[in-house]
């Protein structure tokens, strides 16, 4: 039996990304015991069946190019599989999705591109043969994937020429049609991947649930206070009484008022920070404040990925987006490229 390390209880290492599914998300996997038990229960079987006893070994650092960053939370593990005459060694590259997007097939691409050239530099000149990747996508949006899972489907061209063109299949887990019970057999990838599940719903379904949650978390303590924090920036309606109420039932022994002044003080931080990208870029809190008021009476909740924009916006981009709200029939026509009426990434 391997221990659990708890999770890290210093505000500046749970704030350190931007948005609250990437930080959950790599708080999860941040244990090779849950990572290990990720990988045999949602890696294609022929894959899974080959993997040995040893925990998968996390490897820090990015893999993706620098261009990259806001589209990619990577988490790269080496796994051991068996072999006919030694076990292999494989690289296995997650990365989550809380909406669907049709490009990941590149973006996956370019991140197993990276991972070969920094193996190969690493190798020196006379290397003799390529790592291998195997991608992992864990969605959690609240429709279903609709979108091929590989490169190739990207590609202008015609179906008859796909078998000579560059592709890259993925894995996906799709949690929006995942039963809540088959979620996982491992309490602390359960609860994780449950909080994540309905981080993208609307505000209604999510109140419904947090009961289901609380009962979740209650088998795996050491993700109270990361899941307490998503419910908090994802859960529109959560209020703190219910966040005391939650709490309570997950561990009655913790002491109630310090955790909640250390999730406040968890989300004053985040949000001073979030002011303080505002101001270098000379846009104040409350004019991104007043778009997303004028998005949520024409459209209602806004998205994550809304949110996210706007935090990086600058006063071009507000102007450009306020003028399309007025006649966008989607949030995805607010904040498309010009001439382009895709969703933004």
């Amino acid at each position: 039996m391997h221990p659990t390390p708890n999770p890290p209880r210093d505000p500046a290492s749970m704030l350190d990304l931007a948005q609250p599914h990437d930080r959950l998300f790599k708080i999860l996997l941040s244990h090779p015991e849950t990572v290990a038990h990720l990988l045999r229960e949602r890696l294609p079987p022929v894959i899974a069946a080959r993997l040995t006893d040893d925990l998968p070994e996390i490897v820090e650092g990015a893999f993706v190019p620098d261009a990259l960053g806001t589209f990619l939370s990577d988490k790269l593990f080496r796994v051991r599989l068996t072999g006919k005459k030694a076990p292999l060694l494989v690289h296995v590259l997650t990365e989550h999705k809380s909406y669907p997007d049709r490009k990941v097939g590149w973006q996956i691409a370019r991140g197993i591109m990276a991972i070969a050239e920094q193996t190969l530099r690493e190798s020196g000149p006379d290397w003799q043969t390529l790592p291998a990747v195997i991608p992992l996508v864990i969605y959690h949006g609240a429709t279903p994937w609709r979108h091929p899972c590989d490169l190739v489907s990207l590609c202008d061209a015609d179906a008859d020429l796909h078998t000579w063109l560059l592709n890259v299949q993925y894995s996906l887990v799709d949690l929006s049609t995942t039963a809540d019970p088959q979620l996982s057999r491992h309490a602390r990838l359960k609860a994780g991947l449950l909080a994540l599940k309905y981080g993208t719903r609307s505000p209604s379904e999510q109140m419904t649930t947090i009961g289901q949650i609380a009962e979740a978390v209650r088998d795996a303590p050491e993700l109270l206070v990361p899941v307490v924090l998503y419910l908090m920036t994802t859960f529109h309606l959560l209020r703190e009484e219910k966040v005391h109420e939650f709490i309570e039932w997950v561990n009655p022994e913790e002491d109630h008022d310090m955790l909640s002044i250390y999730v406040r003080e968890l989300l004053a931080e985040g949000e001073a920070r979030g002011e303080a990208r505002g101001e270098a870029r000379g846009i104040s809190k409350g004019e991104c404040n007043v778009l997303l008021r004028l998005f949520q009476k024409k459209f209602g909740h806004p998205p994550a990925w809304v949110k996210a924009r706007l935090e990086e916006a600058d006063h071009a981009s507000l102007e450009i987006w306020s003028e399309r709200l007025l006649d966008a029939r989607s949030p995805e026509e607010i904040f498309a490229p010009p001439g382009s009426a895709s969703r933004p990434h």
